[in-house]
């Protein structure tokens, strides 16, 4: 299912059968089924479909983290060293 998000559009709050999300008319579209099941579309950020994440897009599988994951694993280990040094007698 997607909903459509857009507060002004006469179909906000509508939801309808999700078909596909594709980058069409120079821009990523949500195609559905109205309740007529006649397929229609609208842009993606108009919906709740959620935008793909860029790194994860880019990356394509070639890495399990994003750098910003690596960077908060990093602060959290040298937080764990930092307390660990300070208990020491």
């Amino acid at each position: 299912m997607v909903r459509v998000t857009h507060p002004f559009h006469p179909w906000a709050g509508r939801e309808f059968v999700f078909v596909a999300e594709r980058r069409t008319w120079g821009e990523a579209r949500v195609f559905f089924l109205d309740e007529d099941g006649t397929q229609r579309s609208l842009p993606s950020g108009w919906t709740d479909v959620p935008a793909p994440d860029a790194f994860v897009a880019v990356a394509a599988g070639r890495s399990a983290f994003r750098v910003c994951d690596l960077v908060a694993v990093a602060a959290l280990i040298d937080g764990f060293r930092a307390s660990n040094e300070s208990n020491r007698p």
